[in-house]
């Protein structure tokens, strides 16, 4: 049985992918910043499923905060052997396009903050020589949409990163994991007008998520049609693609 570590562990998400874990008798440590929320949810998953659970807080831009969480989670539990990032924000794209500060909230939430605790987890990992971790990016980072290019060039960040971080710690034994997911009802995403037939629920990712950890994957597009619609939006040409509109 591995032990796991999820931050952003009170997104939609994450939750699902921690009762699949303790139903399968991993030990987690869910980190979040409602510390509260995250104990209730530990108890429901110590009563449901008699898991061994660990709460602490985590803040993703607390930047200088992340070796100390990191100290913290090896003394409580020992040892990490999964790693799953699930924080992430989205944001009001139409303010941040004129408003630094909401822009900077994204990519800082988005990116800055997986790239600093990656920083003091992946040394870990390598000196170990196993492990997996697992980003949550997203499609909208594989090419600008007008009507979300803040929030989409945050995860485009993250999606490179973490394909720099797999090629480094491929020959280490360590193994990165890309999630891609499309649209996804949770809410994060509550309000936006969003095609209903392309919109997964965060049950369904989070098998894919656990499956893709256990398999050793790479890259994860979940649902997989979502690696159709995201190859083809790829091969547009960028003349056309300017002149387009997306549903978002």
């Amino acid at each position: 049985m591995a032990k796991v570590l999820i931050l952003g562990a009170n997104s939609a998400i994450a939750r699902e992918v921690a009762n699949i874990l303790a139903s399968k008798g991993h030990t987690l440590y869910l980190a979040s910043r409602n510390v509260e929320r995250l104990r209730r949810f530990a108890q429901h998953l110590e009563t449901k499923y008699g898991a061994e659970v660990f709460t602490g807080e985590f803040d993703a831009t607390a930047y200088a905060s992340h070796p100390l969480f990191f100290k913290k989670v090896l003394e409580e539990m020992g040892e990490v052997d999964w790693v799953l990032l699930a924080f992430g924000y989205l944001g009001d794209h139409e303010r941040a396009v004129s408003d630094f500060s909401e822009a900077r909230k994204i990519l800082e939430i988005n990116l800055m903050g997986a790239v600093s605790v990656l920083s003091v987890i992946a040394p870990y990992m390598e000196g170990r020589g196993r492990g997996v971790i697992a980003g949550i990016s997203s499609i909208a980072g594989d090419r600008g949409r007008a009507d979300n290019y803040v929030y989409g060039s945050a995860k485009g960040g993250l999606t490179v990163y973490l394909s720099g971080l797999r090629q480094r710690l491929f020959r280490k034994g360590v193994k990165v994991l890309t999630v891609k997911p499309g649209f996804v009802d949770t809410p994060m995403t509550s309000g936006l007008d969003l095609p209903k037939r392309l919109v997964s629920k965060p049950e369904k990712v989070a098998q894919d998520i656990v499956k893709a950890m256990e398999r050793g994957k790479d890259v994860l597009h979940t649902p997989l049609y979502w690696w159709f619609i995201a190859t083809a939006i790829r091969c547009i040409p960028e003349f056309v693609f300017k002149r387009m509109k997306f549903k978002r």
